[in-house]
């Protein structure tokens, strides 16, 4: 399957631990494309409807829903959990999430 950075796929994130978001969700490919397409794993952050606004939070409409990137949940799943490519986000959302995760991992 080619996966590409911002595209967003339906993931299944079972069987999680606590706090994690769980279930199969929308969520944001954020890894680079020449990581996806080197290894069977992708760097993904949920997407939700409910929820607090954090800064680690992007907000977002995604087909006709609001919502949020969750970036304080990232992880890295195998591509056997991608369960089907939903579309991309806009170059402006994109644009957010990056700079939000140069905010999170700068020192």
């Amino acid at each position: 399957m080619g996966v590409s950075r911002f595209e967003v796929h339906l993931v299944n994130l079972d069987p999680t631990v606590g706090k994690e978001i769980r279930k199969t969700r929308p969520c944001l490919v954020i890894s680079p494309d020449e990581v996806s397409r080197a290894i069977r794993t992708v760097i993904v952050a949920p997407m939700t409807t409910r929820g607090k606004d954090y800064p680690t939070r992007v907000p977002c409409r995604f087909q006709g829903t609001t919502g949020r990137i969750v970036l304080d949940q990232i992880r890295t799943v195998d591509q056997r959990r991608l369960v089907r490519k939903l579309g991309r986000v806009s170059k402006k959302i994109s644009g957010e999430v990056l700079l939000v995760l140069e905010e999170m991992f700068a020192e």
